[in-house]
């Protein structure tokens, strides 16, 4: 009961945010209808963080359409309409047929089973550690948990370990934190990188490549896993005496030899892979692969969802469409991108004129802030704010505060790199069980608790976002 006396708080708050934002007293220089849109946004945004996230992103592009600088047609393009709506729908039908075959557990087990994890107690450890991050490139964090999960159930199993056991804990908790930097490291299947760079589209025109954002994101990933690593080693300082002679080849045994069906379904995917990432890598070798790039990011995993529908395996087709759209659709997200992708798109219109109103105000107080501390402070800022909240809610709100202040300082801050820091920080949630699903999920095992989360999330929150400033930054601006 108590439950639902605050719901229905925070909806009437909420509704009178949205509906009467705009009659709060305007600051000089601010006009009635950029009020409105941040009475919108901060409605909205009260739902997502306390109520649900599906329903009150409706809301919330209902509420921009009504607006007459916006209007319904333009809000539809920028939401449901975009490109971004359409490459994450057949993205996550392509990476959902791709882990309805064996290859995932195949490719985990190769890693863990290989000569260099026979090795050791932690060489062990830094090969399942880096299975999980290579195939999270290419997979988004749930589906990389739920794969990885019960294999690591499994290895637990085969060394004896039991529940509250430093190695158990350690384990789960690399697993669940590899998942989060896995999916910052590419724009491949996660939601967070590809609203950034959505953003910075329609706020400059301009456009982030692929190859230009992991040739930075994956270098940080993989510095911040190594010193995740040491932190295990010297901090948590799990008696690896006890898994001395690890091996776990007999996990192989469980796995069929690659058949069909596990081939095209790779061969496939390792096209779509190819058609997002060789146009920039090719460009001056072959400029008539710009062609490609020039047809939009949806366009590679759509072929891949047509191909998956028109190849056949025992007389079935690879994807299942229907079953692909009911499963492999994480529709509440699409619905909180489409909210989420429309008040961004509000808040950077010209005719609301909130952008103008950010750069006008800020420009004289940042004129004399140093370059370095403006990196800091929202890099720290989307790392801490997608910890306790939505990851989306963070690339959007950071993202949008954040173009509009760098270009009033100039061009001493590389906004495409800033803007690809923010995408890859909000997805990098590691400490509390509202960061991501899988965080919850982590805690729900057993292996691990809130406390130990929480102790080494927030410790890792710290390492990722001094990597990121001092090392991913200039490598960042360089590349961008």
């Amino acid at each position: 009961m108590k439950s639902l006396i605050k719901r229905n708080i925070y909806i009437v708050i909420s509704f009178m945010l949205v509906i009467f934002g705009r009659y709060i007293p305007l600051p000089e220089g601010m006009n009635e209808s950029a009020m409105s849109v941040v009475g919108i946004f901060a409605g909205v945004l009260l739902l997502w963080l306390t109520v649900a996230i599906d329903w009150p992103s409706i809301l919330c592009i209902g509420a921009l359409g009504l607006l007459p600088e916006i209007g319904f047609k333009t809000i539809f393009h920028n939401s449901f309409g975009s490109e971004v709506i359409v490459f994450l729908i057949f993205t996550f039908m392509c990476t959902y047929t791709l882990s309805e075959t064996n290859f995932l557990n195949r490719c985990a087990l190769y890693f863990i089973t290989s000569s260099i994890a026979k090795k050791g107690p932690w060489k062990f450890v830094i090969s399942f550690f880096v299975a999980v991050i290579f195939i999270g490139c290419f997979v988004s964090p749930t589906v990389l948990f739920v794969v990885f999960l019960p294999i690591l159930e499994k290895i637990n199993k085969i060394l004896n370990l039991k529940k509250g056991d430093k190695i158990g804990n350690m384990l789960m908790i690399g697993l669940a934190f590899c998942v989060s930097v896995s999916a910052g490291m590419t724009p491949i299947a996660h939601v967070f990188s590809i609203m950034a760079m959505g953003f910075y589209n329609t706020a400059t025109g301009l456009s982030i490549g692929y190859t230009q954002y992991m040739a930075f994101a994956i270098p940080v990933g993989i510095i911040s896993t190594i010193l995740l690593v040491l932190v295990f080693k010297f901090i948590l300082r799990p008696d690896m005496s006890e898994i001395e002679n690890i091996d776990v080849t007999i996990l192989k045994k469980e796995l069929k030899p690659m058949d069909r069906k596990e081939k095209l379904t790779l061969a496939i995917f390792t096209l779509v892979v190819a058609l997002w990432i060789l146009p920039s890598l090719l460009k001056d070798v072959f400029p008539i692969v710009m062609k490609i790039s020039k047809m939009g990011t949806a366009m590679p995993p759509m072929l891949g969802v047509i191909l998956y529908s028109i190849l056949t395996f025992e007389n079935k087709p690879l994807l299942n469409f229907t079953e692909g759209m009911k499963k492999g659709v994480q529709w509440p997200s699409i619905v909180m991108c489409a909210g989420t992708l429309a008040i961004g798109s509000a808040m950077t219109n010209p005719n609301i004129g909130l952008t103008k109103y950010i750069i006008t105000e800020l420009s004289p107080l940042l004129k004399d802030v140093s370059s370095l501390f403006l990196i800091f402070i929202f890099t720290a800022w989307a790392c801490i704010q997608t910890n306790f909240s939505s990851n989306m809610v963070t690339v959007t709100v950071v993202t949008t505060v954040a173009i509009p202040i760098f270009q009033a300082i100039g061009n001493s801050i590389s906004i495409p790199a800033m803007v690809s820091i923010i995408g890859m920080m909000s997805a990098y949630a590691f400490a509390t069980p509202p960061a991501m699903p899988h965080i919850a999920m982590a805690i729900g095992s057993e292996w691990t608790d809130t406390g130990s989360m929480m102790k080494y999330g927030f410790i890792f929150m710290l390492i990722t976002t001094v990597v990121t400033v001092f090392i991913g930054y200039p490598l960042a601006s360089f590349l961008m």
